[in-house]
């Protein structure tokens, strides 16, 4: 390797000072990490050129023997983790080590906590694992070349961790990437060679690329039977099992090999919530090793953000997110699938439409969900943590994938009225197994929050006639009643769409009572009509209100409350809906109402109980000002008497 050309100095991105900062000040509470995070994006590298040769064998130069490679120099304090990988190009190396694009950096800083044994377990979630040399560097060199380019289009990076990184051309035999880590002077236990070894085969022996080590020569020398020992010269030894660990027969395999092996395809520093190993053999042959975490990474939200399943056709690594094995609403799945049915040179093209790709992504899914359900009826507390990490997430499913939606509903949780707090939820088999005598319909309603939920007024006659309602305030939750109907042969109701019809749970003398009601308000319902105008679809007596004076409902066939704060919120535009205005003719201050003679009175009391019906349904009112001088008014006026 010749001297390098003038180095370019440049400044790290604004995230990545921050993350350095806290990679220098030791955020990890296990610092051996370091070597699993550099091994392991070796292995990737090599994955990738193996598979970029299938098109160009002429990447390998002569050398298809791909390998990972650790040395220590104790007089100089360093450890050099090698690859003869894909390497990179300048342009990569500017990308790579001087930004964090898609990591998500201020995200992982704004959730530290403080607490070290905790903090160290976001960093695996958002992909920086090459900074974590710091822990144990004070200073680091990377000297690397793509595969294919000129010996002469070599790069070095160098950085001291301390906000400037410098980038020069140099020349470079070898393809792939030198990673030269300077100890610090707290970490001089790692310049040990049986040290490293411990920490690879505890981390890394699953790899499928080997991960070799310098075994220094020997003499010749006696035995203990005295027997000749002949002399051995130097060589790389190759230090892990170096068998793809999906390949190898389950009974092999031990819990923690798979946690650890989760902990390098994941990138996370927990052990998993569940996994599961399946050969399927038959019209299709492949392997599926599948894992769901414990804990939720910071992008789950981001739909287009990268999966969690790797491709491999025939052991041979083809791609690190292959969204087409697993649908949307379950993609914080994490593990792989290795086919024999694929051509090695397949690519998302072919894969997007492929029988063989929809058979196995069928069964994917359908192993997902029966984990989960098995969790769900064996551990109801360890699937409560589950749900509170990737809820929200299942709930895309009804509507995303119709084929399994009776599966995902089963999995949905929610609170109720029949819970003490929103942490306590049920699921859709135990509400039907407790329904009311003669229930035929799931009752649930959407609003803001748990406590607007809790206290809508159009619940007080289900609580009187003890019917549980399902209790929805997360967002997506008007989304998902949009696309889920029904479960099990009962349909869904919403407690404020439409009117209320409680069927054969209502008997024949209160039926008669509500008719009776409307008949004798009928002309007050005429006043409130006249009073209130354009302002509502109509007015009518409620049959949902015991202890409020007034709600409003939607129309069962126009767009509800929670449907039109979405789309507002997402920068739609959303028509005026006119609500039905609800009066209970059995409350005071209703009947104080009624006998109001004069009409202008009338018609602002009428109005301050639509608002207020409003206000308990919306959340807002458009013009609370009016509102609030109008309510002032009315309590004066009163006041005066």
């Amino acid at each position: 390797m010749s001297d390098t050309t003038q180095a370019e100095k440049h400044g790290f991105q604004t995230e990545v000072k921050q993350l350095l900062h806290l990679m220098i000040h030791s955020l990890y509470s296990n610092k051996e990490i370091f070597l699993r995070e550099l091994v392991s994006n070796a292995s990737d590298a090599a994955d990738k050129l193996r598979f970029k040769a299938l098109e160009d064998n002429e990447l390998f130069e002569n050398d298809a023997d791909l390998h990972v490679r650790v040395s220590v120099n104790k007089d100089a304090n360093t450890i050099t983790v090698s690859d003869n990988g894909i390497g990179m190009t300048r342009d990569e190396v500017m990308a790579n080590l001087g930004t964090i694009a898609k990591s998500g950096t201020k995200e992982f800083i704004s959730q530290l906590s403080g607490d070290q044994s905790k903090d160290s377990k976001l960093i695996g979630q958002f992909g920086v694992g090459f900074y974590s040399a710091f822990i144990v560097a004070d200073s680091v060199t990377v000297r690397t070349r793509a595969a294919g380019a000129d010996t002469t289009h070599g790069v070095e990076w160098k950085s001291d961790g301390d906000g400037e990184f410098t980038v020069a051309d140099i020349e470079k035999t070898t393809r792939g990437s030198d990673i030269i880590l300077h100890l610090k002077d707290d970490a001089k236990e790692y310049a040990d060679e049986w040290k490293l070894r411990q920490i690879i085969n505890t981390y890394s022996d699953h790899l499928s690329i080997p991960v070799q080590m310098w075994k220094e020569p020997t003499e010749e020398s006696e035995g203990p039977d005295g027997e000749k020992v002949e002399a051995q010269p130097g060589q790389w030894e190759t230090i892990n099992s170096g068998q793809a660990l999906w390949t190898r027969d389950k009974d092999s395999i031990s819990d923690e090999d798979y946690k650890e092996f989760y902990k390098t395809v994941a990138h996370d520093f927990e052990d998993p919530l569940l996994w599961s190993h399946n050969k399927v053999e038959g019209k299709h042959e492949y392997t599926s090793l599948l894992y769901i975490p414990k804990r939720a990474p910071w992008d789950l939200w981001n739909r287009d953000s990268q999966k969690g399943i790797k491709l491999y056709v025939q052991r041979v690594f083809i791609m690190d997110d292959a969204e087409q094995f697993m649908p949307t609403y379950l993609r914080f799945v994490k593990g792989l699938i290795d086919s024999n049915d694929l051509p090695l040179n397949v690519s998302r093209e072919i894969l997007q439409d492929n029988r063989v790709t929809r058979s196995m992504r069928s069964a994917s899914t359908k192993k997902v969900l029966s984990m989960l359900s098995k969790l769900a009826k064996r551990d109801a507390d360890q699937y409560g943590e589950f749900w509170d990490n990737f809820g929200q997430v299942l709930k895309e499913g009804p509507a995303e994938d119709q084929g399994n939606g009776e599966k995902v509903a089963s999995l949905l949780r929610f609170t109720s009225t029949h819970e003490d707090s929103a942490k306590q939820r049920v699921g859709l088999d135990d509400y039907i197994g407790r329904m009311a005598e003669n229930q035929e319909k799931i009752y649930y309603i959407v609003a803001d929050s748990y406590e607007a939920a809790k206290n809508n007024p159009a619940l007080e006659i289900f609580r009187k006639k003890g019917i549980e309602v399902l209790l929805m305030s997360d967002r997506i939750d008007e989304w998902l009643m949009n696309h889920l109907h029904e479960y099990e042969g009962k349909s869904f109701q919403s407690v404020t769409r439409g009117d209320l019809d409680l069927g054969d749970m209502d008997n024949e003398e209160a039926k008669k009572a509500q008719e009776e009601s409307e008949k004798a308000f009928a002309g007050t319902v005429e006043r409130f009509e006249k009073a209130l105008g354009e302002q509502v679809k109509n007015v009518r007596v409620t049959h949902r209100l015991t202890d409020s004076p007034a709600c409003i409902v939607t129309d069962e066939n126009d767009m509800s409350t929670q449907m039109a704060k979405l789309m507002e919120a997402a920068g739609q535009k959303v028509p005026e809906t006119k609500y039905i205005f609800e009066v209970n003719p059995e409350h005071a201050l209703v009947k104080r109402i009624a006998e109001e003679s004069d009409e202008q009175r009338f018609s602002d009391w009428a109005d301050l109980l639509l608002q207020q019906a409003t206000l308990a349904e919306r959340g807002s009112l458009k013009d609370p000002g009016t509102y609030v001088r109008k309510l002032n008014e009315m309590m004066l006026a009163l006041t005066n008497k």
